[in-house]
């Protein structure tokens, strides 16, 4: 890791424990204690939109926003039963992987208010990253991270696992998708998120003058400056917004974020 240049540096961190090849001693936690040891902070995507997700009523359903709203469904759950997001909550996603997951177990963890997208922390910077993220400012973490020198660490993952790029397609002039939590009232109200990433390898090229990689036993590690990366991605999706395109020509996802995003009103928070 020391070869990367990441020591006393805030990082976002994708992984694959089993690019390893073999069990990591230590597991997940042994990776944290690595990156603290050598004074990093821990930045991970926590998202829960499946666990915290809400229908939309019928007046919060904007166009070209990557969803049929014919194909909802009509028997989903009163607004009252979609359990609401809290800070203190350890709910993520299972496709988020372990590190996620054991980063919030941890007591001196942060997390941030984005009831679908969060992110949390660890670390020295962690409560300044986590205090950058709202219900209306979704990749303020990823904002501040570039702004403080930090870099993207991809893990054993390709650059499709690599979130600071939805940062990049909002910075290209994408509007961001939106979706829907409830708040403590039971009201239902609209959050951004990100778009299909499935299509991100294609920004290879333009990011690859920044890279540097290493290995650790099987597993190939890629970190990137943030303030470059997101630079390059955002300059190549404004001269090409298809250049993010995913492989499946049915995506929704793709198809309404490479057109601009949502159209009309969209309030958020």
């Amino acid at each position: 890791m020391d070869d990367l240049g990441l020591a006393a540096r805030p990082v976002m961190v994708h992984s694959s424990l089993r690019s390893f090849g073999e069990p990591v001693e230590g597991g997940a936690d042994a990776l944290l204690d690595l990156f603290l040891a050598r004074g990093c902070t821990v930045l991970v995507p926590t998202f829960s939109e499946s666990q915290f997700g809400a229908v939309p009523p019928a007046t919060m359903r904007p166009a070209r926003n990557a969803i049929d709203y014919a194909e909802l469904p009509a028997d989903a759950p009163a607004v009252q039963e979609v359990p609401e997001f809290t800070v203190d909550s350890t709910v993520v996603n299972a496709g988020m992987g372990v590190l996620p997951a054991r980063l919030l177990a941890r007591p001196d963890a942060e997390r941030g208010a984005h009831p679908l997208n969060s992110f949390a922390a660890l670390g020295p910077q962690a409560p300044d990253l986590i205090a950058a993220q709202s219900p209306a400012d979704v990749y303020g973490p990823v904002r501040l991270l570039a702004e403080r020198d930090g870099a993207a660490l991809l893990l054993g993952v390709g650059l499709n696992r690599m979130t600071a790029l939805h940062y990049a397609e909002q910075r290209s002039g994408r509007r961001l998708l939106v979706r829907w939590a409830r708040d403590s009232g039971g009201r239902v109200f609209m959050v951004e998120t990100g778009s299909c990433s499935e299509g991100f390898p294609h920004l290879e090229p333009f990011l690859r003058p920044y890279v540097r990689t290493t290995r650790v036993g099987e597993s190939s590690w890629a970190a990137y400056p943030l303030t470059e990366a997101l630079a390059a991605a955002s300059e190549a999706m404004s001269a090409d917004q298809a250049v993010t395109r995913c492989p499946d020509r049915t995506c929704l996802r793709c198809r309404d974020s490479i057109a601009g995003g949502p159209i009309g009103p969209a309030p958020l928070g």
